[in-house]
């Protein structure tokens, strides 16, 4: 008599195999063997597991993927199943974002959406050439889209196109005044270009909508220092270390707009009081 077809000794064996293909490099032969063994068993978790991991290697994330979730919902209290999946999410999940936003495109070639959401994961990978080719292309679709507009211009603003930036910003704000984030991208677009007056106008509204805005208050103290307005600069910088005293001195570190303000007590008081809330955390 046959064995069942279902036999978990069966599967173990394809699993098995699978392994030893898998570490031979053998890929290809080893997911054949890691799927008939999720065949004849399909509650072997570590078979789909397994199989999961070598899909991953071999550039199948969506495969990859429903693997790792399957192997979770047939035995959810597995921590290795969980694990393997936390560490898929952990390391392909903006790839598999990229590779699926793309798919999208290719069967909507005209899906603004995906076109932005494609821009923001690229620019978050550091891509930023070609973010801007994405976003463009959603500028084109939906030309009065805000979102479209303010991604476009952080890409422009990235890529040191600050003049370009400035216009799709202008825009942006035309459409909503209040537009926190556009009116600090703004401000920093101008003090870019030289434009003081102007960057201050921008960065003087932002703070309208929101005077504890950390960056609305950091990028200003930036451009009061390069304005030899030393006074108003080191009391913005105390108004952004009360929103966040760690973020403003790790900025600060890297900052030599700030350079002519390193000898004021004003300046250096914010370090000292930095240390003080560390030592209070810790």
């Amino acid at each position: 008599m046959s064995q069942s077809p279902e036999d978990p000794r069966q599967s173990d064996e394809h699993n098995n195999r699978g392994i030893e293909l898998a570490d031979r490099g053998w890929l290809d032969e080893a997911i054949k063997e890691f799927r008939r063994a999720v065949e004849l068993d399909p509650n072997s978790t570590h078979a789909r597991d397994n199989l999961g991991t070598v899909l991953a290697e071999t550039g199948q994330l969506l495969a990859s993927l429903d693997s790792f979730l399957k192997a979770v919902q047939g035995d959810p209290e597995n921590p290795a199943a969980r694990q393997y999946l936390a560490a898929f999410m952990a390391a392909h999940g903006p790839d598999l974002a990229i590779a699926e936003y793309r798919e999208a495109i290719a069967l909507d070639p005209d899906f603004s959406s995906a076109h932005l959401s494609l821009a923001v994961a690229l620019a978050d990978r550091g891509e930023i050439e070609e973010a801007l080719k994405e976003a463009e292309i959603a500028h084109s679709l939906e030309p009065e889209d805000t979102l479209v507009l303010h991604e476009l211009a952080c890409c422009l603003i990235d890529l040191q196109r600050h003049a370009e930036a400035i216009t799709h910003l202008k825009t942006l704000i035309k459409a909503e005044p209040d537009h926190l984030e556009a009116l600090v991208d703004l401000g920093m677009a101008f003090a870019t270009q030289g434009f003081f007056a102007e960057a201050e106008d921008a960065l003087l509204r932002a703070r309208s909508v929101d005077p504890n805005d950390f960056a609305a208050n950091y990028h200003l103290a930036s451009l009061y220092a390069r304005w030899d307005r030393h006074d108003e600069s080191i009391d913005l910088l105390h108004r952004a270390a009360r929103e966040d005293p760690f973020k403003l001195r790790t900025w600060l570190r890297d900052d030599g707009s700030f350079s002519a303000l390193h000898n004021l007590p004003g300046y250096n008081d914010l370090f000292a009081r930095d240390d003080r809330a560390l030592n209070d955390d810790v």
